[in-house]
């Protein structure tokens, strides 16, 4: 039996084609369910607009297939052969059809009809590499936890913009692409200036990834240190060692204003642990020593290889949640830091800010207004919601951020009990749902301390409840900065697809394309498609242009110290057509 093309709506009757609401304060399934007009910013039970304006592709052009712009064409690769490594054109990856789930059926091809399409991004962590509370000094215990690159986050995500304006519609079905999702640490460190500048990549305008010393860079990459690849100066240090360049004006570049022209796209945020933690890991936002030193002058770059050991195990295996290991550490090592100009525009932000900042018109962009937030969730205090994506798909985008604390999440049991109405509530529709961790690394059942009665629930019942639903198509992840894609199965036609993607500040620097179809014969197939930003593989340590840069942050990202090279996973996890068997 096919999928009708509506949506359960509650008995005020909300329009099938709207956003559907996701304050976690109102139950769908009771009838008191919100829809979020796209041309404003207020809950109402009535809209008549469609949630998401997709990109029309141009009737000038072939609809389908195409290669161009994505991996299946190329992909950056090395081409010499050790040391510091220049990056070249590579050959592309291969799409692989994975059968799990389902037999594909011939002549699929010929029959199928396009049910939605849309773009991953996952990971940028844009970076405000100046802040004070920064764990840069960790590198002396892991050569991976300070990169040379991170001063390029900036300039590589509004590459990564202009990849997704330039594509023509979806890289199989040539359908119009309807929106970008971004699925969580979207900034690092939690901080104002970080939360600007995401906003402004993604919806357009001018940024100056810069905060401190407005005239230059004051930071671990100008500090002398060794430990640290010194790009500016021509003494001798830790990774021109292993054959990193010297670029006079690389500093001053990476602090000099970028233009964004934002997504020519409607788009939609989840947000992760580095969004929602001070450094991705403490839930310290009442710290009031953590929260001064953020904004102050003082900026811990060294430490012993003993003590940064000690940090990164309290990190590692949660034994700081609330931050007070690291307060004590600071304050302890208060001889050893360095002055800095103080910023308050480094200052972390909360949730509400978070939730502000989405809903500020300064950011609609190309909207939808919240970027699926709404009103309801600034008073409800949810980071959740549900939203139409096409007639027959609807959108979940889930909160698994643990606030009590540490890297890894969960959700609350409010949660739960949401996603598994408004599953129930439109079982008509297919479902794709989003969201920062994966299955497997939600294993952090620390209580929200707002919440302390409230049970926290792990990956695995989060599987459960999606598994009970025939209408599950996939769930869209990230987190864990490398390509998987994982098949879970149940009887009954209830099995879906989890599709993890690899991030945007760890090589190879991917998003990805998801295109929806049904066969017409009792399947539907999911398609990935990696791509990269639109910056050339080819660098020219000569030119620091705003591409210039973009292109040199892949590159150095590849040759980063400590550095895995499996992120990109296995042909089965890039490049894919994910069948399952679906009434």
């Amino acid at each position: 039996m096919s999928r009708t093309r509506s949506v359960a709506t509650s008995t005020a009757g909300v329009h099938r084609r709207t956003v559907l609401a996701a304050a976690g304060a109102v139950s769908l399934s009771a009838g008191a369910g919100y829809a979020l007009r796209p041309a404003d910013g207020h809950a109402a039970t009535t809209a008549e607009e469609p949630a998401a304006h997709s990109r029309q592709a141009s009737a000038k052009t072939p609809l389908a297939p195409y290669t161009k712009g994505t991996t299946l064409a190329s992909v950056a690769a090395p081409r010499s052969g050790s040391g510091y490594r220049r990056l070249g054109d590579g050959p592309g990856w291969k799409r692989v059809v994975r059968a799990e789930l389902a037999t594909p059926k011939a002549g699929r091809a010929g029959r199928r009809r396009t049910l939605a399409a849309f773009v991953q991004f996952t990971d940028l962590h844009l970076m405000d590499v100046q802040h004070p509370l920064r764990w840069e000094f960790l590198r002396a215990g892991d050569p991976h936890a300070w990169r040379p690159h991170e001063a390029l986050t900036v300039p590589g995500a509004v590459s990564l913009v202009e990849r997704v304006n330039a594509l023509r519609g979806a890289p199989v079905t040539g359908a119009p692409l309807h929106f970008v999702m971004t699925t969580g640490d979207n900034t690092d460190n939690n901080a104002h200036s970080e939360l600007e500048w995401f906003m402004k990549v993604m919806s357009g305008g001018r940024i100056t990834p810069n905060t401190g010393d407005p005239r230059h860079y004051e930071g671990v990459q100008n500090s002398g240190l060794k430990l640290y690849w010194q790009p500016d100066s021509t003494a001798r240090d830790n990774d021109k060692a292993l054959g990193f360049p010297h670029l006079k004006g690389f500093l001053a570049a990476a602090i000099r204003e970028v233009r964004s022209p934002g997504l020519n796209l409607p788009w939609y945020s989840t947000v992760g642990n580095h969004d929602f933690l001070p450094l991705g890991a403490y839930g310290s936002h009442g710290d009031p020593y953590l929260a001064e030193a953020a904004i102050g002058g003082r900026k811990l770059m060294t430490a012993s290889a003993a003590d940064a050991r000690k940090v990164l195990d309290s990190v590692k295996h949660a034994t700081d949640p609330e931050g007070a290991g690291y307060r004590d550490f600071l304050r302890a090592h208060a001889r050893s830091m360095r002055s800095v100009t103080p910023d308050e525009r480094r200052a972390p932000y909360t949730p509400a800010d978070y939730l502000k900042a989405h809903l500020d018109p300064a950011h609609q962009g190309r909207g939808p207004v919240g970027h699926g937030y709404s009103t309801a969730n600034l008073d409800a205090g949810t980071q959740y919601y549900a939203f139409r994506v096409s007639d027959d798909v609807i959108g979940i985008s889930l909160d698994t951020t643990d606030p009590g604390g540490h890297y890894e999440g969960s959700v609350g049991t409010a949660q739960l009990k949401w996603l598994e109405r408004t599953l129930k509530d439109n079982k008509d529709s297919y479902a794709v749902v989003f969201s920062h961790h994966t299955s497997t690394s939600m294993t952090n059942t620390r209580p929200d301390p707002a919440r302390p009665g409230e049970r926290r629930h792990d990956g695995a019942e989060v599987v459960s409840v999606l598994s009970a639903h025939s209408g599950v198509l996939a769930w869209v992840n990230g987190h864990v900065h490398k390509n998987v894609v994982t098949p879970h199965k149940a009887s009954g036609g209830r099995s879906f697809w989890e599709i993890s993607t690899a991030s945007h500040i760890d090589f190879p620097h991917l998003a990805r394309v998801v295109e929806l179809t049904d066969n017409k014969d009792g399947t539907v197939s999911v398609f990935t498609t990696l791509i990269e930003s639109a910056a050339p593989h080819r660098t020219d340590f000569s030119d620091l242009s705003q591409t210039g840069l973009a292109a040199l942050y892949r590159e150095l990202a590849y040759n980063a110290p400590g550095a895995h090279r499996t992120l990109a996973g296995s042909a089965a996890d890039r490049n894919t057509e994910l069948v399952l068997k679906k009434g």
